[in-house]
Parts: structure tokens; C-alpha cells; sequence
């Protein structure tokens, strides 16, 4: 009996490694797309410079990760640089990482025995009527009688007494995997924890973008300032032509009304530019995570040209796009879920032994006597369980066609995106062509009509409504350039932003590092006290249009308003 357990052990030893070996989980490769060859909107032959992007060539350089430098703006990219170190959804993110690989090291702790020492100490006193049924580990008392035989009786009173019990057990155990339900489930939690590194570089690039798109937005803001106040610069002028047209004889008083009305209009029309202004500000200040208060950008003037960006192919796409990566990795993930679930069907095999010492003393505690072990495997079966594993396999099988369809459904979005920004750019490139020239036409009617005005051939209301027509021409091609800008941001993350599927350890080590290691500074450095919103624009920048100063030596100063004449006496009032 003794020989044939060596060789039991020996035989459950080498199958152990087989059996470990299964897993059920099916093979895994990445679900099948089918990119298109290239992209529509992306017609070769075009003005790259005037369309805003470019078909790539193998000598083309791909886009960057810290693709915002290509817009040359030193505020932007100040900014941009602050938003990885203080943005608190990216700290968020990054500690959704650190939770889900966290949750990968907990797991993957089950493949590995359990050691357990339990030492105790306990007093103790069995009862009477235990110890009268041999209760607690307590033998009946014996008396000799006066005749020499030997009765058994009621136990001694030995038995009962109080009692100490000492014990340093040890105890092993280890499930062995032989479905492969730990492996698979380390590997489930290791692509979640993937698939949380894709979505941090995707959280990162859409609040990029965001600040992208606001910062343009609040520097249109500021440009559309710059012209409501030089046309309230042009208004005055307007003014001034009117009145010298009314001291003339030309016009009447009443125009000189119309003319106050245009001048306050369009300085509430400059005053109320300031609110979206001030919004943009701070909506920038919460993405770098400072406080609106402590945080101001400074008027710059907007020159800002269109950056040339380099497409690529559409296969390339699945490999830039993070949020496609945080998707395929999803679907790996539901994958080795479907191992878990049919590794449920087999029993668990575990292997479990204890060891240790046992003692009434403490000073004996360690002898050979009170020595005590145990070893021995157990497994575990569900013999009937209402179908509840299949229900389960099911449910994981339903749960992996469910995250293909939508990695399918993220790529074609992604497609989508590129295409609608690609014609967007196209577009707008003709649009803003089409209103810089209805802003030159508007511009020629506004100067021919000042003649015509001033010369009394024409009305001042037709001046009003020319007026009118040019400021909203004006408008109307800034708002074509901001569209434009942001159109082409949009591109860029649809492009992914520079990011590729290489970069996801990288990743990972960024959302690794220690939490709180970089503290956001309270305002940008060389602005340590807050401007007033919206911050004044230099007087170099706000220059009437040399429109309506036709022959401005001509006319003259500007008349100054007569005293209005002094009320009458009231009778009997003496004379001051």
C-alpha cells in the first residue's frame, strides 16, 4: 500500500500539467472590417493649403501627439501642456487605470497556494454532562473497590477542570486550474485594464480638442469684438458726417437721431460680445483645472492660418484611434469571459494540507507528541444546477456579439467622422472664399454710398442699411474662419490625434504614476494677478475703416452741441 502511493502521486502529477493546460475560451483575433481604400472626401489633385488637409504619402510625417504646435499658437500651447498635469477628468481616468490593473494583480493572485497560520490560545471548561457522554475529549473517572475490582463511575473531577489548549496550525491550500477559468479571467480583467488605457488616451485627446476648439472660439470672440468697436469707431465718424450735413443744410435733425441710435447700438452689440468671451475663458480655466477666478487670457489678434494635415489611409485609422483600440480590446475581454463561464461545468480540484502544534502548555507546545498534519485533495461537482452554467454561457456568448457589433460600429463611426470633417474643410474653404468677397462688395457699397450721402444724392437711411450689410458681412466671413478652425481640430481627432495602437504601455505608464505628483499652478506663468474679462484691446487695434473718412479735412471739426437755452423767469422771480 505504501509503494503504490509514490506512484499515485507520480501518475496525478503528470496529468495535473495536462489537464491545466485546457481552456475553454475560444480563439481570439480581432473582429474582420472592411476600411475603405481611401477616402471620398479626400479627392486627389486639390489645393491642400486652401482645403486644410493632404493626401499622405510614405514620406509625409505623421501627425504628432502633441499635434496642437502645428497651429504655431505659443498661448495654445502653454495651455494644452496643462492639461494632462491638472485636468481633473484625466486624473479621474487615470485612476480608473490604476483601478482596473489593480483588480488584474488581485486575480492573478489565485493562481498561486494560500498560506494561512492561525495560532490561538484558548481556556476552556467542559461541562458535566458533556463529559458524562465522553463530551470534549473527556474520559470517565475509575474507583477500586474494598473487594479489588475496578467500577466505572461518573468522571473524575480532573475532567472538567478549567484548561488551557495552545495551537500553531498551518494551513496550505491551492485550486488548481485545470479549466483554465483563472487564466481566463486574468486575461479578461488584463484586457479591461488595456481597454481603460485606451479610454484614458481618448479622454486625454477629446479634452485637448475641447480646449482647442474653445481657445478658437474665445479668439474669434475677441476678433468679433475688435470689429463691433471699430464699428462704433465708424459710427462716430458716421455721426460726425451727419451733423456737418445737418449744419449744412443737407439732412435733418431726424438723422442725427437715426445716427445716435446706430452708434448706441453698436456699442451694446460690443459690450454683449464680452459674455461669450468670458464663458470660453472659463471653460478653458476648468480643463487646465484652475478656478475661473484666478485665471485670465490676454486679447491677441487673430491671425491664425490653417494648418496642412496629413490624412493617411483608412486602414490606418483602426490603429490611431483609441477609442477603436478601448473597443477591440472590450471584445477580447467578453471573449475569455466565455471560457469563465463554461469552465463552471467541471469540477474544482483543490489541494489542501494542514500542520502544526497542539499543546495544554505552552512550555510543551513544540515537542513531537503535539505535532499534528493533514493532506489531502477534494473536488467539487454541481450535480444539478436548473441550468443555470448554460444560462451563463449563454449571457457571456450574447455579451461578445453585442461588444463586436459595437467595435464594427465605432469603426464606421470613425469613418464617418473623417469623411464629415474632410468635407466640412472642402467646403468651408469655398464658403469663406464666397464671404470674404461678399465683405469687399459690402465694403464697396458702404464707400460709394458715404459719397453719394455726402454729396445729397442719397439718403442717410440707405447709408444705415449699407452699414448694416457690411457689419453682418463681416460677421458672417469670421464665423466661416471659426468653423473652418474648428473643423479642422475635429479632423485631427477623428484622426486620433497622433495617438497609435503602439502607444498603449506608454499609456499605461503615464496613468501608473504616483497620484498628486504634479500640482497645477494657480494662473499662467507672467499673470499673477487675473485681468478684467474681457481684458481692453490695445487702441492700435481699434482703427475706424478708412471708409466714411472720405474728404475728412473737408468736413471740417466736429460742431459742438449748442447750451440749451435757459428756462424764462417764472413772474414776480427777481433777477440773480
Amino acid at each position: 500500500m505504501n509503494a503504490r502511493l509514490p506512484r499515485a502521486m507520480i501518475q496525478l502529477g503528470c496529468v495535473l500539467p495536462l489537464l491545466a493546460a485546457c481552456n475553454f475560451a475560444p480563439h481570439y483575433s480581432a473582429p474582420k472590417t472592411e476600411p475603405p481604400s481611401a477616402y471620398k472626401e479626400a479627392v486627389p489633385g486639390g489645393d491642400a493649403t486652401r482645403q486644410g488637409w493632404t493626401i499622405a504619402v510614405p514620406s509625409d510625417a505623421a501627425l504628432r501627439s502633441d499635434w496642437w504646435q502645428m497651429y504655431n499658437d505659443p498661448q495654445l500651447n502653454e495651455l494644452e501642456s496643462r492639461v494632462v498635469v491638472s485636468n481633473q477628468t484625466i486624473i479621474a481616468a487615470e485612476a480608473n487605470y490604476r483601478a482596473a490593473h489593480a483588480l488584474v494583480l488581485e486575480v492573478q493572485s489565485q493562481l498561486f497556494p494560500t498560506l494561512t497560520l492561525d495560532p490561538s490560545a484558548t481556556r476552556e471548561k467542559s461541562s458535566a454532562a458533556l463529559a458524562q457522554i465522553g463530551g470534549g475529549g473527556v474520559t470517565s473517572g475509575t474507583t477500586t473497590g474494598s473487594t479489588g475490582t475496578t467500577t466505572t463511575g461518573a468522571p473524575t473531577s480532573t475532567a472538567i477542570e478549567p484548561h488551557n489548549i495552545f495551537a500553531l496550525p498551518l494551513e496550505a491550500s491551492y485550486q488548481v486550474d485545470l479549466w483554465g477559468s483563472v487564466r481566463n479571467t486574468v486575461a479578461a480583467n488584463r484586457f479591461s485594464a488595456q481597454a481603460s488605457a485606451a479610454t484614458l488616451a481618448n479622454t486625454l485627446l477629446s479634452t485637448q480638442t475641447t480646449l482647442a476648439e474653445d481657445y478658437f472660439q474665445l479668439r474669434v470672440a475677441d476678433e468679433q469684438r475688435r470689429i463691433l468697436d471699430s464699428t462704433v469707431g465708424d459710427d462716430r465718424e458716421t455721426l460726425r458726417l451727419v451733423r456737418t450735413l445737418v449744419k449744412s443744410g443737407v439732412d435733418s435733425e431726424a438723422d442725427i437721431a437715426t445716427a445716435e441710435s446706430a452708434l448706441q447700438s453698436a456699442q451694446a452689440s460690443a459690450t454683449d460680445a464680452g459674455v461669450a468671451r468670458a464663458q470660453y475663458e472659463h471653460a478653458i480655466a476648468v480643463l487646465i483645472g484652475v478656478a475661473p477666478g484666478n485665471f485670465s487670457i490676454p486679447y491677441q489678434h487673430l491671425s491664425q492660418p490653417l494648418p496642412v494635415i496629413p490624412v493617411g489611409m483608412p486602414s490606418q485609422l483602426l490603429e490611431r484611434r483609441p477609442d477603436i483600440a478601448a473597443a477591440e480590446r472590450q471584445v477580447a475581454q467578453t471573449n475569455a469571459q466565455i471560457g469563465v463561464a463554461r469552465a463552471a461545468f467541471f469540477p474544482a480540484l483543490t489541494l489542501s494540507a494542514s500542520g502544526g502544534y497542539e499543546s495544554t502548555a505552552i512550555s510543551n507546545l513544540f515537542s513531537a507528541p503535539n505535532r499534528f498534519w493533514s493532506v489531502g485533495p477534494s473536488i467539487a461537482q454541481t450535480v444539478f444546477d436548473a441550468g443555470e452554467h448554460r444560462a451563463a454561457v449563454m449571457q457571456a456568448r450574447a455579451l461578445n456579439e453585442s461588444q463586436v457589433a459595437t467595435y464594427r460600429q465605432t469603426v464606421l463611426t470613425a469613418f464617418q467622422g473623417v469623411e464629415d470633417n474632410l468635407s466640412a474643410l472642402r467646403i468651408y474653404s469655398v464658403e469663406l472664399s464666397q464671404a470674404h468677397q461678399a465683405t469687399l462688395a459690402a465694403k464697396k457699397a458702404v464707400e460709394l454710398t458715404v459719397v453719394l450721402v455726402r454729396n445729397g444724392v442719397d439718403s442717410y437711411v440707405n447709408l444705415i442699411t449699407v452699414q448694416n450689410q457690411f457689419l453682418v458681412a463681416r460677421e458672417a466671413e469670421l464665423q466661416v474662419q471659426l468653423r473652418q478652425l474648428v473643423a479642422s481640430v475635429t479632423l485631427i481627432n477623428a484622426l486620433g490625434g497622433g495617438w497609435s495602437d503602439s502607444q498603449r504601455e506608454q499609456d499605461e505608464r503615464m496613468a501608473m504614476r504616483a497620484p498628486g505628483s504634479s500640482t497645477p499652478s494657480a494662473s499662467p506663468p507672467g499673470n499673477a494677478q487675473p485681468a478684467p474679462n474681457p481684458p481692453p484691446i490695445p487702441l492700435g487695434e481699434i482703427t475706424p475703416d478708412e471708409i466714411i473718412k472720405l474728404n475728412n479735412d473737408v468736413m471740417g471739426p466736429e460742431p459742438t452741441e449748442p447750451p440749451p437755452p435757459a428756462d424764462p423767469p417764472e413772474a414776480g422771480a427777481s433777477p440773480k
